[in-house]
């Protein structure tokens, strides 16, 4: 069976998601859970976790953690496979600060990447060392559609999303080969805490409990990338081959950003 076919089980041993206290991680750990899953869901906001695990008691194990500390992640991994074989990890945890080049801040461009990229590299570390020994095991990154291309006011947030995506592509390379499956997830926009600072409208929006449900059926599903809305895929996977002028123009135009920059 090829490794982009694997399909983990609850049989096979407990899921982990990161960023479970609100959002896409919030509803992706009540899905799995409901499902059959024992979800390990991480955050840094405890009581958060223990409000979501008072949902599917027995079910979410609430494991606080912060994600940019790469001794705790560890440790967290280590905690859940002392108690059994940790079969999927959806490293999720994600920031956004809407960043564009009037308001640039060197600061805010740190803590966004320190959050979505090396809070997902903090996590994959002891993922695919537990996984790779024992040649089993799914893991999934949440990207984004904004990893495609550049997109208004993701400066920081696509940035670090297309290189979730160049990661991802990267290590498969290596564990095509070493039975173990890795995904990357694309949601387009997604009603969440994250995109209510937005002024603008967002198209083809869904809630986090729609997006939670794609998620986990595509997990189910062989390849490698799990994107959504369709149709918001398609169109930014289209425009991103025009050639540059042309592609900023096209967006502009799309945004209503001729307007806004005034």
């Amino acid at each position: 069976m090829s490794v982009w076919s694997k399909r983990m089980r609850p049989a096979d041993g407990a899921a982990w998601v990161t960023g479970a206290s609100s959002g896409i991680g919030r509803a992706v750990a009540l899905r799995l859970a409901d499902e059959g899953w024992t979800v390990w869901a991480t955050a840094r906001r405890a009581d958060a976790l223990e409000a979501l695990a008072a949902e599917r008691p027995g079910k979410i194990l609430p494991l606080p953690c912060d994600v940019t500390d790469r001794g705790g992640m560890a440790a967290a991994v280590a905690a859940i496979t002392a108690e059994g074989p940790l079969a999927l990890a959806i490293l999720n945890a994600g920031l956004y600060i809407p960043l564009r080049a009037q308001e640039f801040d060197a600061g805010k461009a740190a803590k966004t990447f320190d959050v979505n990229l090396n809070g997902v590299a903090n996590g994959l570390d002891p993922v695919l060392k537990h996984m790779i020994a024992r040649r089993d095991g799914h893991v999934a990154i949440t990207a984004s559609v904004a990893g495609y291309r550049g997109l208004p006011r993701a400066a920081a947030y696509g940035a670090t999303k297309s290189a979730l995506i160049t990661m991802a592509e990267a290590l498969a390379f290596d564990l095509i080969d070493l039975d173990v499956r890795i995904s990357v997830i694309n949601p387009g926009f997604v009603k969440t805490e994250a995109t209510s600072v937005n002024d603008f409208e967002m198209p083809f929006v869904i809630p986090a409990e729609e997006a939670a449900k794609r998620i986990v059926e595509g997990l189910k599903k062989p390849g490698f990338e799990i994107a959504f809305p369709r149709r918001f895929e398609y169109i930014l996977k289209t425009l991103g081959l025009l050639p540059n002028r042309a592609y900023l123009a096209v967006m502009r135009k799309l945004m209503g950003w001729d307007e806004r920059v005034k």
